[in-house]
């Protein structure tokens, strides 16, 4: 039953085209890229509920004066403005190194790496589901965490951690 599986997110796809011409335009949308009031008024009513929704209004009215003199860029000025070089260099480790560490090879390989390891074959499927359990816990508790220690401490951290069980791995292949 794969085909049905793979199927299912065309549903949901489905079910979202078919529904989506009876939701509102977002309300920040509507004021800060069509510069429609009366159109975000009616948004948050539709999405909202009846309410006062004054305060909202005027808080991206004060963005929408915040970002006036600023000009919306395409991806390729964005490459080319020397002020957000570096944050683009940081990202693109980032992004790097999430690639490099792994993560992807054991999702896509699990199930052949544990029939190498010799585990019996009804339980590899169950196996498989803790691993994906074990990551999303791990991701839940970073998501979790960043904001109390901070984005670069745990960056450095996840760094040095990867970067000592890849010696330990390399000293026991070794030995």
């Amino acid at each position: 039953l794969w085909n049905v599986l793979l199927s299912f997110s065309g549903l949901v796809a489905l079910i979202q085209l078919l529904f989506l011409p009876f939701f509102p335009e977002s309300p920040p949308y509507l004021l800060l890229q069509k510069g429609d009031k009366k159109g975000c008024l009616e948004a948050m009513k539709q999405l909202w509920g009846e309410g006062n929704y004054h305060t909202e209004f005027d808080d991206m009215l004060k963005e929408k004066a915040a970002t006036k003199g600023t000009k919306i860029m395409n991806v390729l000025e964005v490459l080319k403005d020397p002020s957000v070089r570096q944050q683009l260099s940081i990202m693109l480790l980032l992004l790097l190194s999430l690639q490099l560490c792994g993560l992807s090879a054991i999702t896509f390989y699990t199930s052949e790496i544990f029939r190498t390891a010799n585990l019996q074959e009804s339980i590899i499927p169950y196996v498989s589901l803790g691993v994906g359990i074990s990551e999303l816990f791990s991701i839940t508790l970073c998501s979790s965490i960043i904001d109390r220690f901070g984005r670069r401490i745990l960056l450095w951290g996840g760094y040095v951690l990867m970067a000592l069980i890849l010696a330990l791995l390399e000293i026991s292949l070794l030995l």
